[in-house]
């Protein structure tokens, strides 16, 4: 799918402070600190972004309205390993406002909206659940995490009942099928009812929400949702416009290479965009946050088990000292069994 084009710097080059939420404070207002159990990030702000980001301080006395979000969805596909709990990374074009290494996910499209058959929670459900009034809305969220999951890994959550998932579908079928559905020349729910496939809304958990700060041009409202890597399933990247392979592969959580300061990913990408770049660098903040998650559990069980709330994440733009930043506070929460430690 195609995103619309932000400034090619844009989603590159984060780092963070990090510290417990009673720590300092930002220098542009001054806030009560956050309850305990909660941590306060701050992520700098790009500096191809740094631009606007002055500029929408600059008309703080009169301030615009922020342009609508545009809706969106994000996997974070895990699997259990020797070694490890692991999850898919993969390469993104430098226009993606995921960031150039991310999970798989992308924006809604409005072929999104077609209704494909249902396995699992009923759009209804999931709208409760994820806090929508509108059961088309939350149905859309879901359609859009599934078929962005394939196009970027071919990982199918769809079966042809409520118990069964796709397997041994044709290789070559299911490359071209990611393609079209990518380019927007099928609609995903015509592309499930050729073969009798339903989504299987049950292997998807919610994790939580992320909005775009005000400055930002392109804006999205992304959910983000967690899934297990089925059973006789395989992972690839996706290819490139000219057929060339992207980068994606499977990472353990706890390599050397997930540390946010390690530029081992981005020397094993080996483009130009990412060789000596940390992971921060290539990484936005809620990838960052989630990624940070993933490291303080036990496991797919434990995570997909957990009973965390669903929070709202909106960075908001603030100064300290002569920077600007992203300021994201979060739960500091053991998810899973893991052992909670400030980041």
């Amino acid at each position: 799918m195609s995103w619309p084009t932000p400034d090619p710097e844009a989603g590159r080059r984060w780092g963070s402070r990090t510290w417990a939420a009673s720590g300092a404070e930002s220098s542009r207002a001054q806030r009560p600190a956050a309850p305990t159990g909660l941590l306060r990030r701050l992520f700098p702000v790009p500096a191809s972004r740094q631009d606007a980001a002055r500029a929408w301080l600059d008309e703080s006395a009169a301030p615009r309205p922020p342009r609508h979000p545009r809706a969106a969805a994000v996997v974070v596909l895990i699997r259990d390993s020797p070694d490890g709990l692991q999850t898919w990374l993969g390469q993104r074009s430098t226009r993606s406002p995921l960031g150039l290494v991310s999970f798989p996910g992308g924006s809604s499209t409005a072929q999104d909206d077609a209704a494909p058959l249902w396995f699992g929670p009923t759009p209804t459900q999931w709208a409760a659940r994820l806090g929508f009034t509108d059961f088309v809305e939350a149905r859309r969220r879901v359609v859009a995490a599934v078929r962005e999951l394939f196009e970027a890994t071919g990982v199918l959550l769809a079966g042809p009942d409520d118990l069964s998932l796709v397997e041994d579908a044709p290789a070559d079928e299911m490359q071209s099928a990611r393609k079209q559905l990518a380019d927007g020349d099928l609609g995903f729910a015509e592309f499930l009812e050729r073969r009798g496939w339903g989504v299987r809304s049950d292997l998807l958990k919610p994790l939580g929400r992320w909005i775009s700060a005000d400055y930002e041009l392109f804006r999205f409202d992304t959910w983000y949702f967690a899934a297990a890597l089925p059973t006789g399933q395989q992972s690839t990247p996706m290819s490139g416009e000219r057929g060339e392979s992207r980068w994606g592969r499977w990472v353990g959580v706890k390599e050397p290479v997930a540390a946010p300061d390690s530029t081992g990913l981005g020397e094993e990408i080996g483009s130009a965009d990412t060789e000596g770049i940390p992971l921060s660098g290539l990484a936005t903040p809620a990838t960052q946050v989630f990624l940070s998650k993933l490291q303080r559990t036990r496991g797919c069980v434990a995570y997909l088990s957990s009973n965390r709330p669903l929070s709202t994440y909106k960075p908001e733009l603030v100064t300290e000292g002569d920077g600007l930043w992203l300021d994201v506070t979060t739960v500091e929460a053991a998810e899973g069994g893991g052992v909670a430690k400030a980041r």
